[in-house]
């Protein structure tokens, strides 16, 4: 850290643990921050603004989380600071105590274990419906046998996801977050053109809602907003890896990145919905016509997209496994107990199980469309419980005026308890969808 903010009632900020290396730079934090947000959640934002009643109500709860969204973030960077710990399940634990460490390992590691295996299941749909398009054919005769998933997914795996994903440090993927951050935004842009364009394939009027069909139907939005947004389990790892670490800097980089996230996922859903109305598909792109080059464009760099996700989420979840090794391992583990968990011989293999455990699920599991508001469920932990306790549990133990610790503490109740109720929401709704 920088040093100490002046004045004895602030914010006082303590070096946490940094990367090894030169760190991140504040452009680079931005663009694995947004890149972090920027991912299948995109392509499911105009069927949560129909889900919500229109533009009007889905923009207002995507303001109003906005304001949760920022601040789950900065109070992230203060805790990651107050408790000198480098990962987000770390700060957790090491503030709330043993018990909600645990919880939060657990959620963590399922959450992102379908994160990866959406993702994965995504990329496989583009690829069959790129393969459609690049080899079409009469609907009787069978497609070739390297189009099958089975095999254009595995070698996917082999020869791009697994070499992204083997590196010791998340800084390395500020590269290939770049490419997807791009590519992300190509996806909005085409749909917004492909709206005022109005090719002839879309060229029937959309029917409209202009009003949510109940006041239940609003809060749906609430899960696609906590799966779109959820850049919050990088947090702290970007933090601690970012050159200038100060409370105020770290404000800046939250803000920057999740307008920009906000600005492309708004512009996806509003413009999505405003082409297709009612008619829209929870995946945008399974709206369009499958000839469209533009279209196929943008199928390709969105799967790049998720693709350069992917290895974000897996250094997230590795670390959590790094944990339990230093942990739980000891002597139990024979000369396996001397490896150091960052280490080739602890990372590599940590890595190949992740990688072939999600595809596995991917290739066999059904449709996760489903699974979607229990995984939005699940990061509303991350989002907005987890950092309204970290908060709590901080100004309990810093030298802080009374009245902001007061409104602090108040701002971490509430927290909790929009989470709570998020939470419990979409993961009553996704159940009774899936019974």
């Amino acid at each position: 850290m920088e040093g100490q903010t002046p004045g004895g009632g602030g914010l006082s900020e303590k070096p946490v643990p940094t990367a090894a290396g030169p760190g991140l730079s504040s452009l680079g934090a931005v663009f694995i921050l947004l890149k972090s947000a920027l991912g299948a959640g995109l392509l499911n934002f105009p069927w949560a603004f129909h889900k919500a009643g229109g533009v009007a109500p889905a923009f207002l709860m995507e303001l109003v989380s906005l304001v949760f969204l920022i601040s789950g973030l900065v109070v992230l960077g203060y805790a990651a600071s107050v408790s000198g710990q480098a990962t987000y399940q770390g700060v957790v634990g090491g503030l709330c105590g043993p018990a909600i460490g645990k919880l939060c390992e657990a959620c963590f590691i399922v959450n992102l274990l379908m994160i990866s295996v959406a993702f994965l299941r995504v990329v496989g749909d583009q690829l069959e419906k790129l393969w459609a398009f690049l080899l079409p054919g009469a609907a009787p005769a069978p497609p070739p046998w390297y189009t099958d998933q089975r095999f254009s997914l595995v070698l996917l795996c082999l020869l791009v996801i697994l070499p992204l994903s083997a590196p010791r440090e998340i800084g390395f993927q500020r590269h290939t977050s770049i490419l997807g951050t791009l590519a992300a935004c190509y996806l909005a842009l085409v749909i917004v053109v492909q709206y005022y364009l109005r090719p002839q394939d879309l060229a029937r009027e959309p029917r409209l809602v202009s009003s949510p069909s109940s006041w239940t139907s609003v809060f749906s939005v609430f899960p696609t907003i906590c799966f779109g947004f959820q850049c919050h389990e990088a947090a702290v790892s970007i933090y601690c890896s970012m050159r200038r670490q100060s409370l105020g800097h770290w404000a800046l980089v939250s803000v920057l990145s999740l307008l920009a996230c906000c600005l492309v996922y708004s512009l996806t859903g509003v413009y999505g919905f405003l082409t297709f109305g009612t008619d829209v598909s929870a995946d945008i792109l399974m709206s369009y016509p499958g000839s469209d080059g533009v279209v196929i464009v943008a199928r390709v760099l969105f799967a790049v997209s998720i693709v350069t996700a992917y290895p974000i989420v897996l250094f997230l979840g590795r670390s959590v496994m790094q944990d339990f090794w230093r942990q739980g391992c000891g002597g139990a583990c024979g000369p396996w107990a001397l490896a150091e968990p960052s280490g080739p011989w602890v990372r590599m293999p940590l890595t190949v199980l992740w990688v072939t455990v999600t595809l596995a699920m991917a290739l066999f599991l059904p449709d996760l469309s489903k699974i979607i508001g229990i995984i939005g469920g699940i990061s509303s932990f991350f989002i907005f419980i987890f950092p309204g306790l970290c908060l709590i549990c901080a100004v309990s133990v810093e030298p802080i005026g009374p009245r902001v610790k007061c409104c602090l503490e108040a701002w971490g109740v509430v927290s909790v308890l929009v989470g709570t109720f998020i939470f419990g929401q979409s993961t009553v709704a996704a159940v009774m969808e899936l019974l």
